[in-house]
C-alpha cells in the first residue's frame, strides 16, 4: 500500500493553524479551538482534522519549539565549559525571545511531561557540560552532575518564566544566573562576559 505525502493544500492550512494558534494565544493564552480556527480562517471542523484536540495543537508547538532549542543545544562546541554553558545559555534565551509563546507553553505545568520529552536531547546536553565542567573544575562539585544540572534547569526556567525575553539586560541576567548555579562568582561571570560581549547581544 503507498502512503500518499499530505496535499499541499493540507500542508498548507496545517501551517496555518500553527502561526495562527501561536499569534492567537499570545493575546489570549486561554484561546479555544473556535477562536484558533477563525484566526487561520479555517472551519473547527478543518482544524479538527489536522488536530484532535486542543491539547494536540499546543503539544505540536511545543515540539516545534523544542527542535529549535535542541538544534542550538548541538550548535555549541566551546571547549571552555564556562563559555559552553554562557553561550548555550544565550542562545536559548535569544531563541525564546522569538518564540515566547512556544516558551510559555512549555513552562506550563500542564505540558511538563511532554516538554521534558520534547527536550531530552538539549537536557542531556546540559547533562554532559555538567559533568565535563565539574571534571575539569570550572563548575562547582559540592554538589552530584544530575542535581547541578537540575538546578541549572530550574534557575533557567524561574528567569523565563519571571522576566521579559526582549526586555533590555535580559538575556544577560539569564546567562549571570545560570553561570551562578554552576559555581561562577559574580566577578567571574563578569569578566567572561566582558571578554565575550557578542553573547547577550540580541540580534537584529
Amino acid at each position: 500500500m503507498t502512503i500518499r505525502a499530505p496535499r499541499s493544500d493540507a500542508r498548507a492550512n496545517r501551517a496555518g493553524i500553527l502561526a495562527a494558534a501561536i499569534e492567537t494565544l499570545a493575546h489570549d493564552p486561554h484561546a479555544s479551538v473556535d477562536v484558533i480556527a477563525r484566526s487561520a480562517g479555517l472551519s473547527r471542523r478543518t482544524l479538527y482534522g489536522h488536530f484532535d484536540d486542543r491539547d494536540a495543537l499546543i503539544r505540536e508547538l511545543i515540539a516545534n519549539g523544542a527542535q529549535r532549542f535542541n538544534a542550538i543545544a548541538e550548535s555549541v562546541a566551546d571547549a571552555d565549559s564556562r563559555l559552553a554553558l554562557a553561550r548555550l545559555t544565550a542562545r536559548l534565551w535569544q531563541e525564546a525571545a522569538h518564540v515566547q509563546v512556544t516558551a510559555a507553553l512549555a513552562l506550563d505545568e500542564t505540558h511538563v511531561e511532554h516538554t521534558a520529552l520534547a527536550l531530552a536531547p538539549l537536557r542531556r546536553t546540559v547533562a554532559a557540560l555538567v559533568r565535563r565542567g565539574q571534571d575539569d573544575g570550572s563548575f562547582r562539585t559540592d554538589l552530584t552532575a544530575p542535581t547541578l544540572a537540575r538546578l541549572i534547569e530550574e534557575m533557567a526556567r524561574t528567569v523565563v518564566a519571571r522576566t521579559d525575553a526582549a526586555s533590555a539586560g535580559a538575556a544577560s541576567l539569564a546567562v549571570r544566573a545560570v553561570l551562578s548555579i554552576a559555581g561562577l562568582s559574580w566577578r567571574e561571570a563578569d569578566a567572561l562576559l566582558s571578554a565575550h560581549p557578542d553573547l547577550t547581544e540580541m540580534p537584529a
